[in-house]
């Protein structure tokens, strides 16, 4: 018995492992798939969540400027 199973698998010689570049490349290929996976997990539309972060990001920047500028503020204080 020993004789046809030891024909079926390949002996450690005979697997082949990447170089380390190849498997770098493929541990970041496999991350980066991860983390997309990650981000959009429990969301129906992740480019609609993109759009809004980003609206946020500009909404942010803007008022950051007027501050600077000495502009109109949007907060409100009670005297």
């Amino acid at each position: 018995m020993g004789i046809i199973t030891s024909c079926c698998k390949p002996s450690a010689s005979d697997v082949l492992t990447p170089d380390t570049e190849t498997r770098r490349r493929q541990q970041v290929e496999a991350a980066e798939r991860r983390r997309a996976q990650e981000a959009s997990r429990g969301v129906k539309d992740p480019e609609r969540v993109k759009r809004m972060q980003q609206r946020a990001e500009e909404m942010e920047q803007r008022e950051q400027e007027l501050a600077k500028q000495g502009g109109a503020t949007l907060k409100w204080s009670a005297e």
